[in-house]
């Protein structure tokens, strides 16, 4: 997709690792970074309007970024006090990873807990 170029997003460099210690958010040029100690929560949530989703971007409400390729499911950070990224400190953030329910799965394996919410729905 076009937009995405704009960011510099190939396949090969959007991905997230997890490590014991901290979670790494690569989006093309963009490169996130926070401790898992201030991991609060995750949560699988989509699917979103594609305008609103696919991208590098800023909520304007609440301050949170999102890093996303596509439109039908991320998964959503939240952080125990906003993580610094640059001069901008977040509350949360949004990935699409190509396996959610796996990235979902690590966490928890780490002590974090979340839910998927589309099966809720």
């Amino acid at each position: 997709m076009l937009v995405l170029l704009i960011f510099g997003v190939k396949e090969s460099n959007a991905y997230v690792d997890l490590s014991d210690t901290s979670l790494d958010v690569h989006f093309g040029y963009a490169h996130f970074s926070a401790p898992l100690a201030n991991i609060a929560a995750w949560r699988i949530e989509g699917p979103w309007l594609w305008i609103t989703a696919i991208g590098l971007r800023r909520g304007v409400r609440h301050g949170d970024w999102t890093f996303a390729g596509n439109h039908k499911a991320g998964v959503r950070i939240d952080f125990k006090a906003p993580q610094p990224w640059g001069r901008l400190h977040d509350p949360r953030i949004y990935v699409t990873e190509a396996d959610l329910e796996g990235l979902g799965a690590a966490l928890s394996a780490r002590g974090i807990s979340g839910e998927d919410a589309r099966k809720a729905q």
